[in-house]
């Protein structure tokens, strides 16, 4: 069975096309007028296992915020269509992953409940590359969570080397690296559960 999704948004400040693929191999098309915010959607593809093509119009010469919330918003949208009625799949996923200096923490419930926990250190730089303001990161993670339905906790466990400061790239990029392998697992069909939805609910 196919588990993909399909998601157009048009507003009068953006426009965002959104295709996913929840068995693919990593491929990525992505295409927002935000470099970083680009890089960091690829990387939801690559180590999410999941074929991904994002294409997002939006006033930037307003600023990001319009572009990557929609961005996200559409994405959570396309990723609870792929999910259907969430038969067979595993439902948690975690993960822990480095990044150089950097450690963070996911965790997520498929569980059609939006909730999202973020914690990231508070001296980050402002911005990477021209475009990309660092305190995005928690509403883009919001967004992603409210429309996919899912209980989401991404946590930075360690940020710097001490008596440095954080590199805001690699906080942010472990920030996404570590959601996509925590998704990864999530999403993975248990042949264990023989088909059944994983919740005494009988829904989820």
């Amino acid at each position: 069975m196919s588990r993909t999704g399909r998601v157009e948004r048009v507003t009068k400040e953006t426009k965002v096309l959104v295709e996913i693929d929840l068995d693919g191999t990593g491929q990525a098309e992505i295409s927002t007028g935000i470099g970083f915010f680009d890089h960091m959607l690829n990387q939801i593809a690559r180590h999410g296992g999941f074929d991904l093509t994002v294409r997002t119009e939006g006033d930037l010469e307003i600023d990001a915020h319009h572009t990557m919330e929609d961005t996200a918003l559409a994405l959570g949208e396309a990723f609870a269509q792929a999910l259907g009625d969430k038969a067979g799949i595993r439902r948690y996923g975690d993960a822990v992953v480095p990044m150089d200096e950097v450690l963070v923490q996911a965790a997520v419930d498929l569980s059609g409940r939006p909730y999202v926990v973020h914690d990231e250190p508070m001296d980050l730089a402002p911005y990477i590359g021209p475009v990309y303001p660092v305190s995005m990161t928690r509403h883009i993670l919001e967004s992603f969570g409210q429309t996919a339905k899912i209980t989401l906790h991404v946590s930075v466990l360690r940020a710097a080397r001490p008596g440095t400061k954080p590199d805001a790239h690699h906080v942010v990029e472990g920030q996404f690296k570590a959601l996509a392998r925590a998704l990864r697992t999530a999403v993975e069909i248990d042949p264990r559960s023989r088909g059944a939805v994983p919740s005494t609910k009988g829904v989820l």
